[in-house]
């Protein structure tokens, strides 16, 4: 899911929800195409999990997702009850499960067990390599602007 975000020129994020053994959901970051801020890989998995089991209570979901989650996401996996969340790269600069801060030990009325740098390397290395990349793009873009090509 994350290679195809990066393939549409989204951030490489990506999020699956497995309830039972299956996956029932998926998500990736649209937030470019859409030019929706909302529009994050954990609530397009979360909005299809809540259709595909028929109610908004994830109790027996996980969730697997390639970056740390911002606090919105972070919220709205508590607001989903999912049961647990498992992460690869962490965020240092919007992640709240730990990075920035830790939503999930505040003392809201449902807890979600997180364990991060799940194929940690691996994570982080679509990340740096999309960043790098667009760095690249946009390098070249200002020189051929300045007639530096």
């Amino acid at each position: 899911m994350a290679k195809e975000a990066a393939a549409e020129g989204e951030v490489p994020v990506g999020a699956v929800i497995v309830s039972g053994g299956e996956i029932i959901s998926t998500g990736r970051n649209r937030r470019e195409k859409s030019q929706n801020s909302l529009t994050h890989a954990e609530i397009e998995a979360i909005n299809g999990a809540c259709a595909s089991i028929g109610s908004w209570r994830l109790i027996d979901c996980d969730m697997y997702v390639t970056l740390e989650p911002c606090p919105m996401c972070a919220g709205a996996l508590i607001n989903s009850r999912i049961k647990r969340l498992f992460f690869g790269a962490y965020d240092p600069k919007a992640g709240c499960c730990g990075s920035v801060t830790d939503i999930f030990s505040m003392p809201f009325n449902h807890k979600v067990k997180v364990k991060g740098g799940i194929m940690e390397s691996e994570c982080a290395a679509v990340l740096t390599e999309f960043f790098s990349e667009l760095r690249k793009l946009k390098k070249n873009k200002n020189d051929k602007a300045a007639g530096r090509e």
